[in-house]
């Protein structure tokens, strides 16, 4: 969750109370945060000749964009508090009734299809306002917009620059500015050569540059306003003494944009001559023809059902509470009309993660109170969790192996294509592992279709314990199988290596055989029947196989004959000098693998 540093004593005067570090954790966890640190109770640094004022670090919820600021917690509380109402968004044309345009031309769709805007007009910024307008910029671009690849916002002084403003994409050469901050003008190839060292803005520039052409926001002079998602331009810099903000929000996903949009200008409106007002634009897109204003600050409507809120919440609350409840929470809400069971509800724009009825309940527990909700079991039978058959059925081979004096390892599911393949002179048929389509490092390309790589890896690194070493692994591998919807399939498989001075070969067998007859599987010879075994209709025999990850003539396949249907279930045996050599392996091996899903 991302965490927000508010000055202390600043957001007390906002609340008009002081509290207690105790009583303001208290608060914190009836709204759904989590005070993580009042910087009060140790040491602050000194900056400039002062020591840093107290800060309150405040855990904000992952979907909770409208209070990664000062602004948006302050607001929340005191409406949660019941200190004052909900604020009426409202868009408000400028004295002249023009809106502002920004065309976007047909080349962005080549790169950042997607563009929107704001006015925020006569704002009085001071300096701890100026810092939390950055500050918000930054948590977004950081959270929702997933390091500006999906968002990037730029602001600017609109009385730097004039409208009406273009969205282009130009090739790099063609684009020349003042990079914010800077006094050389540089063009966009320079740009993105003199930030390759710059500890911030470097981790941005993969985003656009091997791009032919790059995006880039200008005013009806041609003066460049920014180049998202890199960098705005000096000349439009905002400051302590911008009176008019212009607001760009370039994306790759429309949605996230209008998110973005819409939260930054909730929050900062506050602070406008006529507050909670915003001056809208225009969005013209002629390739498109489309033209639309943003941003749509309409509250979204919806119901939720009484009933429903009631029964997850364990209460039997009217609908008149209920709507009282979510007024706490920054709703509008009445008693529908259309059905006794029914709220109508008006969700602000702040709130773009409400998307079902569940999260409207989840507010109204809040508003209520989780610690004042009924305590109580649930009164539905069936509640009690069962373990699924597979899960069951490992855990009885496990403990048996465990008793037969074996000890469990737990290696990773994915490994490298050769470990999976060459190392146990297999050969891929590009039909059986599945792959990683960009795998971090070599060590995890593929997932492994056998545990031997992870047990003989684990003998690898625990090679200087003295010997025998007896190991197993019940887990799943993974197959491709074109035929399910998902692409692949898993099974649950038994394996055991057994590495010392001799092979081992009768103790790798012997576990077998004890592993069998636990699962009621009895042993026969292939001329044999099942008559007279006393164990049901299920048994297991062995016969010698030519497979190159053993010895030959030292290794065997399992042949399982259950309900009438006979398998090759697994196979065991000495492992070949060259697989023990590629897993660095110095004494004889003996290995065995069984699918043990069969057994269900």
């Amino acid at each position: 969750m991302p965490t927000i540093a508010v000055d202390k004593a600043a957001l007390f005067e906002a609340l008009g109370q002081d509290y207690t570090t105790e009583e303001f954790d208290e608060l914190c966890f009836e709204f759904g945060i989590e005070l993580d640190e009042d910087t009060s109770m140790s040491d602050r640094p000194v900056i400039n000749g002062k020591q840093e004022p107290a800060q309150l670090k405040i855990e904000i919820p992952a979907n909770r964009y409208d209070m990664l600021c000062f602004e948006g917690i302050s607001l929340m509380l005191n409406i949660f508090r019941g200190k004052r109402d909900a604020p009426q968004y409202a868009l408000a044309a400028p004295a002249g009734g023009q809106l502002e345009c920004l065309t976007a031309h047909k080349q962005t769709s080549r790169i950042r299809p997607y563009v929107s805007g704001a006015i925020l007009r006569n704002i009085k910024f001071t300096q701890a306002r100026y810092e939390s307008f950055i500050a918000l910029q930054d948590k977004l671009h950081q959270n929702l917009a997933r390091q500006r690849t999906l968002v990037a916002i730029g602001t600017h002084d609109l009385d730097t620059i004039r409208g009406p403003f273009t969205y282009e994409a130009l090739p790099p050469e063609q684009i020349q500015f003042v990079p914010l901050n800077q006094t050389k003008s540089m063009n966009a190839v320079e740009m993105i050569k003199f930030y390759e060292n710059d500890k911030h803005l470097s981790r941005y520039l993969h985003i656009i540059k091997d791009s032919p052409v790059y995006p880039v926001i200008l005013d009806a002079n041609r003066t460049v306003c920014s180049m998202p998602p890199i960098i705005n331009s000096n000349h439009s810099k905002i400051s302590l003494k911008t009176r008019n903000v212009f607001i760009d929000i370039t994306a790759t996903d429309k949605t996230k944009a209008e998110i973005v949009n819409n939260i930054i200008v909730t929050m900062f409106s506050q602070y406008t001559s006529e507050p909670f007002t915003v001056e809208p634009i225009q969005i013209r897109s002629p390739h498109n023809h489309q033209t639309r204003q943003v941003p749509d600050l309409t509250p979204r409507e919806t119901q939720a059902s009484i009933s429903y809120i009631n029964s997850c919440c364990g209460l039997s609350l009217s609908a008149s509470d209920i709507c009282s409840l979510l007024r706490k929470m920054c709703y509008t809400a009445s008693p529908s009309s259309a059905s006794e069971d029914l709220i109508d509800v008006h969700v602000p724009p702040t709130r773009a993660d409400v998307l079902h009825q569940a999260d409207i309940m989840e507010d109204v527990a809040i508003a209520y109170g989780f610690n004042n909700l009924p305590r109580a079991f649930p009164n539905i039978s069936g509640t009690v969790a069962q373990p699924l058959a597979i899960n069951k059925l490992s855990d009885i081979v496990r403990l048996e192996a465990a008793m037969a004096g074996w000890s469990e390892v737990l290696p990773l599911i994915l490994c490298s294509h050769a470990e999976n393949f060459a190392h146990l002179n297999r050969v891929d048929d590009g039909t059986t592992a599945v792959r990683l389509a960009n795998p971090k490092t070599a060590e995890y390309q593929v997932v492994r279709t056998s545990l031997l790589p992870g047990l003989l890896k684990t003998l690898r690194e625990n090679k200087h314990h003295s010997v025998p070493i007896k190991i197993f692994e019940v887990s799943d591998v993974a197959f491709k199988d074109m035929a399910l919807e998902r692409k692949s399939r898993n099974e649950r498989h038994f394996a055991a290596a057994f590495l010392s001075k001799n092979s081992g070969f009768e103790i790798v067998h012997g576990l077998m055989d004890r592993v069998m007859l636990m699962l009621k599987s009895a042993f026969m010879t292939s001329e044999e029947g099942l008559e007279g075994k006393g164990l049901g209709d299920s048994a297991y025999w062995i016969s010698e196989v030519d497979d190159k990850t053993f010895l030959p003539g030292h290794a065997a396949a399992i042949h399982l004959r259950m309900g009438g249907k006979e398998r090759v279930i697994g196979t065991f045996g000495i492992l070949h000098p060259s697989v023990l050599e590629k897993f660095e392996l110095r004494y004889p091996v003996s290995t065995l693998e069984i699918n043990i899903e069969v057994f269900l």
